[in-house]
């Protein structure tokens, strides 16, 4: 798979290699794509399996970063790096445990838990989502009163844990809410990398997404293919991460359909975007799924 490629972004590549500058180590990160089913058939359904049409679908949730952080302008999932309290602190786990977790995602079970941790709390501080409950069945109802809101902020300064916060608010975390999708590891000529854990989680019943990241200048629920229309257009941008997701998400009819999918792959074998040159000179960005 062929993308384009920023030509900012090939005169920066053009110049690390030229100056056989050695590779900046990858942050260990989280991503999530939210899920939610959509409500009635619109024009941007996918056909079901004999060409008839399709059942209501489903959408994800989008931010669009804004041009002062790292990859400004595009169109992304919830997320970030994973953070060193992240990986401490005592809480409730319900669901796989970190030992699973280390098999599928292909790392320690420290840096398992720590890598779920982190998706759970990149979800809430950028989308005001919750994935906890008071016990391994439920889940919070709606986190979006001002007390709350004071818990979020904190977390951002990170002047509290995400551990601190569910045992705080007598919170379990719910793992099983999470499925492990695909692994990305940013290009080696980037000056921030990034190796991301991208996960799928259904939006909780009771809970609502909100416009709270400071990271973002545009937050907005959309079906995948019509994200993937819109980028073929050149009306939207998405890196080649967000990109590849998006149409590997598109085929399936809801969100019990990505999760049966994501059961299925192989999230621990990284892909990272490589440069081609073709023959006329232009540069792209060439995808090699495993």
């Amino acid at each position: 798979m062929l993308f384009a490629v920023p030509e900012a972004m090939v005169e920066h590549a053009s110049r690390f290699y030229a100056a056989g500058r050695e590779p900046v180590r990858p942050r260990v990160a989280a991503t999530v794509l939210l899920l939610r089913p959509t409500t009635e058939p619109g024009p941007t359904t996918d056909p079901g399996p004999t060409g008839a049409p399709g059942s209501p679908g489903f959408e994800v949730y989008l931010i669009r970063r804004v041009a002062a952080v790292a990859f400004g302008g595009v169109y992304a999932f919830p997320g970030g790096g994973v953070d060193p309290s992240d990986a401490v602190g005592e809480l409730d786990w319900a669901g796989p445990d970190p030992e699973h977790w280390a098999a599928r995602l292909g790392c320690p079970p420290d840096q398992a838990r720590a890598v779920v941790c982190a998706a759970a709390r990149e979800v809430f501080e950028e989308s005001g989502v919750l994935l906890a409950g008071p016990d391994e069945t439920t889940v919070v109802d709606a986190v979006d009163s001002p007390e709350w809101e004071v818990d979020r902020q904190a977390l951002l300064a990170r002047t509290l844990s995400f551990a601190e916060l569910l045992r705080r608010r007598r919170l379990t975390l719910r793992s099983d809410l999470l499925a492990a999708w695909s692994r990305w590891i940013t290009p080696d000529f980037e000056p921030r990398r990034f190796d991301a854990h991208f996960f799928v989680a259904r939006l909780p019943v009771g809970q609502a997404t909100r416009d709270v990241s400071g990271e973002a200048d545009e937050t907005l629920w959309v079906r995948p293919r019509l994200a993937l229309d819109r980028a073929e257009t050149g009306d939207w941008q998405l890196l080649p991460p967000t990109r590849v997701t998006l149409d590997e998400v598109a085929g399936c009819a809801d969100p019990g359909a990505v999760f049966a999918a994501a059961a299925s792959r192989d999230p621990a074998v990284p892909v990272t975007p490589q440069l081609y040159v073709d023959p006329d000179g232009t540069v792209s960005f060439a995808v090699v799924k495993p």
